[in-house]
């Protein structure tokens, strides 16, 4: 059983969900080739016209999410530029959830209206939308009007499968584009809510002609998918690459801090969102894994 003091400190840790800063910050990104519709916008190169059908053609990639995609949305973009040469957008907001993006819930929302995900598809022309949502559960976030997970399950899930679908709509209305569904990693305080959350996901990918990307499959353990777990054997990439593999002695890396459960950036969490600013294996993975899934749906 989990003391108070340690769970009221993992919530903060989810609410907060940034990243602080090490003695030494990584190297600088370069300036953004548009106006950022907001501060935590990261605009890497102008887009696209139009929907990319050519497998050669470099793809534009729109990137979506809470604080999960906020820490991680650095690496996911040096990632795609590597493997694809990506045109790259994120416009993450720590705390969030889908209905945080959805047009038309002003000031319910904790995302301004310039980088609703169809303002964005519209403005930007992206040929993959990537969500990454963990799914707030706790009834921090205006627009899910007090629904938790807690509370009503089922409740929960009639509105975030709702939300989901509505989210995918307007999507679709605003612009060509493929969604792909981030699914996530286990939740050792509700396990079966994440269940639910990627159920759904899979649903409406399956309903939609979307993709899925098993992110969470690769911060599980092996035959455990909804188990949680802080440290995992280090992958062949981990090992030849040594700040990736935490406890090489052990053959293993940590994915999470050890006074947070739920985020992957292995610097401390702090009141400013941004990027994780030290290497993290889970947030590679994760990013490794979505930028796998758009190669091969090209």
């Amino acid at each position: 059983m989990r003391k108070p003091w340690i769970v009221g400190l993992l919530l903060s840790a989810v609410l907060l969900g940034a990243c602080g800063d090490p003695a030494s910050e990584p190297e600088a990104e370069p300036p953004p080739a548009v106006p950022r519709a907001s501060v935590t916008t990261q605009q890497r190169a102008p887009a696209s016209a139009s929907p990319s059908t050519d497998p050669a053609k470099p793809p534009t990639v729109l990137y979506l999410g809470d604080s999960l995609a906020m820490e991680a949305q650095r690496v996911l973009g040096q990632e795609l530029r590597r493997e694809l040469r990506a045109t790259y957008t994120s416009a993450p907001y720590s705390g969030t959830t889908l209905c945080d993006y959805l047009e038309g819930t002003g000031e319910r929302s904790l995302v301004p209206d310039a980088d609703k995900a169809a303002a964005l598809v519209r403005r930007l022309r992206p040929d993959f939308v990537v969500l990454q949502f963990w799914g707030n559960a706790w009834g921090y976030t205006p627009c899910m009007d007090g629904i938790t997970y807690d509370a009503s399950r089922t409740r929960y899930a009639e509105r975030y499968e709702a939300d989901a679908k509505r989210l995918t709509e307007q999507i679709a209305a605003a612009g060509e584009t493929r969604i792909v569904w981030v699914l996530q990693g286990p939740d050792p305080i509700t396990p079966e809510r994440v269940r639910l959350v990627n159920s759904l996901y899979e649903l409406r990918a399956g309903a939609s002609g979307g993709l899925l990307a098993d992110a969470g499959g690769t911060v599980s353990a092996a035959g455990a998918r909804h188990s949680w777990v802080q440290y995992l054997p280090c992958t062949a990439y981990e090992r030849a690459h040594d700040a990736y593999c935490t406890q090489p002695g052990r053959g293993r890396t940590a994915l999470h801090r050890d006074d947070d459960y739920l985020h992957f950036c292995l610097a401390p969490t702090t009141s400013t969102p941004k990027p994780c600013p030290v290497r993290s294996p889970g947030i590679l993975r994760i990013a490794r894994e979505i930028t796998r899934v758009i190669r091969e749906s090209r």
